[in-house]
């Protein structure tokens, strides 16, 4: 061989190596389906812990004759991705397609106490092919991965993809239309009775984007509005317009899941605002000077004001972003509220007690966003400014 050639040969040898593995890639080989193939749409409930408190959706492609046996669910993260926490704080967390048996799956929820149910879809033979050898393809490595949103690209959405995906023109499906709800309120009506804490946190994390009534498609977002959709969904066949689910059966039904604690965000909190009433009207009544309680009631109030404002700067998407719970939450209580005592105070803190007044006032516009808890945590803080200002005549003044 000329030496001369040897240089192209080795170019043209590597380029032709990485177009095969391109065109291997694009058109991955699948199994053919046989006729007794089924595709379903399989629903898990709600569990206990926050990540798992709306429920789940997975595809299960079940072939007894070749052997195929995949439930593809589109929720897996892992812990130990490197910064787990910061991506998870950020919603940049990346989330993946995973593919197991139905078996495990259904030990694994009948153990944490989660209604599984199965919905047997109306596909043809070849659009049960499209929709496996879409699963597949998105199973592939390079395709695993994807951005994850609560509200609009999660477990349950991107088993919509698959399905238009597979079924095309032939689907008519509407999405979910029995009700409208914002997604703030979608979220209560899961976490405010079995997880009122959580429900408390994920109010008071998001902003004003939660509050937009969901269109039809949007309220798949979970997983029970997804089953209801396809259950009212038609497909065309060549018979005519039929149901896009031909059966469904409760594989198993969970015990219902109630909140069993007593100290409720509600519950709390207005325990804690009828002790602080108490103690300020005795101070008030006995002219006590005394600040502790003010110190470390606007100190949280500064903190939680802190964390919201670090949410909606580093969040990717934009669920954090116009939190009115800011009026409230005055970041700048930390470390404003240590710059006086009773013994001094600044010429422009009264300034901001009154600016802050105004803050409360414009909050309590907002107090439906947290089922009402607002209500006990405006007055502590309304109560508190009040006895503050009140102080105010008592503390000598001082420019520094």
């Amino acid at each position: 061989m000329n030496p001369a050639y040897q240089p192209f040969l080795k170019r043209f040898s590597i380029a032709f190596f990485l177009f095969f593995l391109v065109v291997q890639s694009t058109f991955a080989q699948f199994t053919t389906l046989s006729p007794q193939a089924k595709a379903s749409l399989i629903t898990f409930g709600p569990g206990t812990d926050l990540y798992s408190g709306f429920g789940h959706s997975a595809l299960w492609v079940y072939d007894p004759v070749t052997g195929v046996d995949g439930a593809y669910s589109y929720g897996t993260f892992k812990f130990d991705e490197g910064n787990f926490y910061l991506k998870f704080l950020r919603g940049s967390l990346p989330y993946t397609i995973s593919v197991a048996p139905m078996a495990p799956h259904i030990a694994f929820y009948r153990a944490e106490n989660r209604s599984i149910s199965e919905q047997v879809l109306n596909l043809s033979q070849a659009q049960k092919q499209k929709l496996y050898n879409y699963l597949e393809t998105n199973y592939l490595p390079q395709n695993r991965a994807y951005q994850y949103l609560f509200f609009y690209d999660n477990c349950a959405t991107r088993l919509v993809d698959a399905l238009k995906a597979a079924a095309g023109d032939s689907l008519i499906y509407n999405g979910y239309t029995k009700e409208k709800r914002s997604f703030r309120q979608w979220i209560d009506k899961y976490a405010y009775k079995q997880n009122p804490w959580a429900d408390f946190g994920m109010d008071l994390a998001i902003g004003t984007q939660a509050d937009e009534i969901a269109t039809a498609e949007q309220a798949t977002f979970l997983p029970d509005n997804l089953a209801d959709a396809f259950a009212a969904a038609k497909i065309k066949t060549a018979a005519g317009v039929a149901p896009l689910v031909i059966s469904k059966s409760d594989i198993f039904t969970a015990e219902p899941i109630q909140y069993k604690g007593i100290f409720t965000p509600m519950v709390t909190f207005w325990t804690l605002a009828v002790l602080v009433l108490a103690l300020s009207y005795w101070q008030i009544s006995k002219g006590i000077v005394d600040f502790t309680l003010d110190k470390i009631l606007f100190s949280i109030a500064g903190l939680a004001g802190w964390i919201l404002v670090l949410l909606w700067a580093i969040r990717t998407d934009e669920t954090t972003r116009w939190n009115y719970d800011l009026l409230w939450a005055f970041p700048l209580w930390m470390p404003l509220i240590f710059f006086f005592s009773k013994n001094k105070k600044p010429a422009w803190f009264q300034f901001l007690l009154i600016f802050y007044g105004f803050l409360l006032l414009c909050a309590t516009g907002n107090v439906a966003k947290h089922n009402l808890v607002l209500i006990p945590i405006l007055l502590m803080l309304i109560v508190r400014v009040y006895y503050i200002n009140n102080s105010l005549s008592k503390i000598p003044l001082k420019d520094k």
